[in-house]
């Protein structure tokens, strides 16, 4: 009804507002060749990627912190409205920054961007998310259930696996009741060893073919395994709080 109306009419107006301020830095940018210019653009494929890689590496040396704002501009933007893109960028940090510059990167760039959203859906978008996802958030709220006690594990275990996509914990965190603190600190720190296959495959940039190409198949099997180390803690608590009782 009215009120889906409303909501759908203010998310729009913030992500114009967003639009707009990307354009301003777009405008700002270091005077580029028309070659180049046709690449600064999102990447949508690892090919995008490439190009783009290969036109900020021109400019980087001498418009470094403008390169750097840059990116972490449209790193948020993409987190902020669940836009997917992002893992490209992540696989480009490597090629563009030193470690561990590029990882403080995409983990702030992740936690605010992802921040933003939970508060974006928590003031909006709750309705939204309800209407659209009634089932899914329903299953989603009874496993947060189980974990309320240590919900900052929970949220750095499900940043590590690929269980739950990253954009649907953002919008439905706030809808079921998540807290702010172990949202974005378990969003900080889960999304470091995922970012790290990406560093290291954004230093063979130009020899990937796909996204798929930054993680194999024993990293992607190592990363579930890590994430269930998480939750290790969480098993022992449960198990001596039994004991205890």
């Amino acid at each position: 009804g009215e009120s889906h109306k409303r909501s759908f009419v203010i998310l729009g107006g913030v992500f114009a507002a967003a639009i707009a301020a990307l354009w301003i830095i777009y405008s700002n940018l270091p005077e580029l060749s028309p070659e180049h210019l046709q690449h600064i653009k999102l990447p949508r494929d690892i090919d995008d990627a490439k190009e783009l890689g290969r036109v900020i590496s021109i400019y980087k040396d001498t418009h470094y912190f403008s390169v750097m704002g840059t990116y972490f501009a449209c790193y948020i933007f993409l987190q902020t409205f669940a836009i997917p893109g992002s893992i490209f960028l992540s696989i480009l940090s490597g090629f563009l920054f030193s470690f561990p510059t590029n990882l403080v990167l995409i983990c702030s760039c992740s936690a605010i961007g992802a921040t933003n959203c939970f508060l974006l859906f928590s003031l909006v978008g709750r309705k939204i998310v309800v209407r659209y996802f009634p089932e899914r958030v329903q299953t989603w709220n009874a496993q947060v259930d189980k974990h309320r006690d240590s919900l900052l594990n929970y949220i750095i275990f499900l940043r590590i696996t690929p269980f739950l996509p990253n954009w649907f914990i953002n919008m439905c965190s706030p809808v079921i009741g998540v807290p702010v603190f172990p949202f974005v600190f378990g969003t900080f720190l889960g999304v470091a060893p995922p970012s790290l296959l990406a560093i290291q495959a954004g230093k063979t940039l130009h020899t990937l073919t796909s996204a798929s190409d930054a993680v194999s198949p024993l990293q992607f099997v190592l990363l579930i395994v890590l994430g269930f180390l998480t939750m290790i803690p969480v098993v022992f608590k449960h198990y001596f709080k039994q004991k205890l009782q």
